[in-house]
């Protein structure tokens, strides 16, 4: 037996609910894993609220990510005692996932944990900062240096923006931090911003092209912050765009990229393929420590995880959520 949080439906509308079941009830897969620590996410904030169609079918345990040791295999590449880690893949959305104690995936899905990280520092820095590893990857693959000019990351206070700001300030780039969350500059600056701004500076539309201002961006928001962070790149510059928690919309025009050479590089963490994961896991493993990471994390039990995750939904968060289950 294992506890999981559940997310069913019925008649009434969604429920959601931490339930003891029976490994007999874990989907198919040929490699089951004890896991030690998951994370909350902002898609497993709106999977949990029910606030968005994440959820592809019922019932559901959440939880795109999770780390642990493999305890029943099939698959000759992960043998039982085997580290592993997981992002994306559909988990949590299509196929149950991390928010649980046991977890039954196929091993075409699975990491190896880096040598000498803990499944705890893994999901402290979770897909959250996995994807912000992939958008300074896409930055740094653009050939952008740090004397090139100043990175703005945008939804700096979120999971992917605050990590990004780490990442950044460890490979010695100059970051600033765009949010919309009024007293948070100490806190983004202790991370590694070098400059604050509010986002309502990005909120409003653009001209096709504004004053040339950022050699790059990791944009974690999308929507009109996203057009207006585009119209003010420096020419050649590179954008890494990986969130909507601002819109799908895309209210931009043609200018940045026709007359000042911007490239604007989309970023998925879910199907990226296996080489690019463990390059970004390797990278990781070697600019994040412990230390770096307890400023931003709060540990949670999974009992919290839910009331978590609905506030996080909400954007009443900052920082990640580490959830040992």
């Amino acid at each position: 037996m294992f506890r999981a949080i559940v997310i069913d439906k019925n008649a009434d509308g969604q429920t959601c609910a931490v339930r003891e079941l029976d490994d007999s009830a874990l989907p198919a897969g040929d490699v089951t894993i004890a896991i030690e620590y998951s994370t909350l996410n902002y898609k497993d904030g709106l999977a949990i609220a029910g606030s968005a169609p994440v959820v592809r079918s019922f019932p559901m345990v959440p939880g795109i990510d999770f780390a642990g040791e493999v305890i029943a295999s099939e698959d000759p590449r992960w043998p039982v005692g085997k580290r592993v880690l997981l992002n994306g893949w559909g988990v949590g959305e299509r196929h149950w996932g991390g928010l649980s104690a046991r977890a039954r995936v196929s091993g075409d899905w699975l990491v190896a944990l880096p040598d000498g990280m803990s499944a705890r520092q893994a999901m402290a820095i979770g897909t959250a900062g996995y994807t912000a590893m992939l958008c300074v990857m896409a930055l740094q693959k653009h050939g952008l240096k740090p004397e090139d000019g100043d990175i703005l990351v945008t939804g700096a206070s979120g999971g992917v923006g605050s990590i990004a700001l780490m990442l950044l300030k460890k490979l010695g780039y100059s970051a600033w931090a765009m949010t919309g969350k009024a007293g948070e500059e100490a806190y983004l600056r202790e991370i590694g911003a070098a400059g604050v701004m509010d986002r309502v500076e990005y909120q409003k539309a653009s001209r096709p092209l504004e004053r040339e201002r950022w050699a790059g961006v990791i944009d974690c928001v999308g929507g009109t912050v996203l057009a207006h962070a585009c119209a003010c790149v420096r020419y050649d510059g590179a954008v890494a765009a990986c969130g909507l928690a601002g819109g799908m919309d895309l209210p931009a025009t043609v200018a940045p990229f026709i007359l000042r050479g911007v490239t604007l590089y989309g970023i998925d963490s879910v199907m990226c393929p296996l080489s690019r994961r463990e390059a970004a896991w390797q990278q990781l493993a070697t600019l994040l420590g412990t230390a770096d990471l307890e400023a931003n994390t709060r540990e949670i039990g999974l009992d919290e995880a839910i009331a978590a995750a609905q506030g996080l939904s909400a954007g009443q968060h900052v920082g990640r959520f580490l959830v040992r289950v």
